[in-house]
């Protein structure tokens, strides 16, 4: 596959990555149900989930930069090096919209679960994969 097919799929595995971080607010946040759990604690700690996500993006951007080299050999192994770190990443930046969809169910503020999402939104912002980096001089 070529560079671009591959930037394209991993960007559409972006796509479905929003989707997940969404999908649980939307659906969760139409049942009326009450967990009992302490909805400022779940507001904190979705606060909080937005710092392993750092890390998780450490580790990305080297499997970005290691995209920009010419040599063929290693093309695949790079690949799935950044797809991993590209996964783990849009994993830790989606916690703080699950936080807020346990949140949702536990009585937390409107507000307050689209402070969550918005910011595991932002985060996942990162993860995509930009064309600029991938641009090969081996590609006709």
């Amino acid at each position: 596959m070529t560079r671009s097919g591959e930037r394209q799929r991993l960007n559409r595995f972006w796509w479905l990555g929003v989707a997940a971080c969404f999908l649980p607010w939307i659906l969760l946040g139409a049942i009326d149900f009450n967990l009992g759990l302490p909805p400022f604690a779940i507001f904190i700690t979705g606060l909080l989930a937005l710092f392993p996500s750092l890390k998780a993006f450490s580790s990305y951007k080297r499997a970005l930069f290691a995209m920009r080299e010419q040599d063929k050999a290693g093309e695949r192994e790079r690949w799935v090096t950044l797809q991993r770190a590209q996964l783990v990443g849009m994993y830790c930046a989606a916690l703080p919209a699950w936080f807020a969809a346990l949140g949702s169910l536990s009585g937390l503020e409107a507000v307050a679960c689209l402070l969550l999402v918005s910011g595991s939104l932002m985060t996942l912002t990162l993860y995509r994969v930009p064309k600029q980096v991938l641009v090969s001089r081996l590609e006709p």
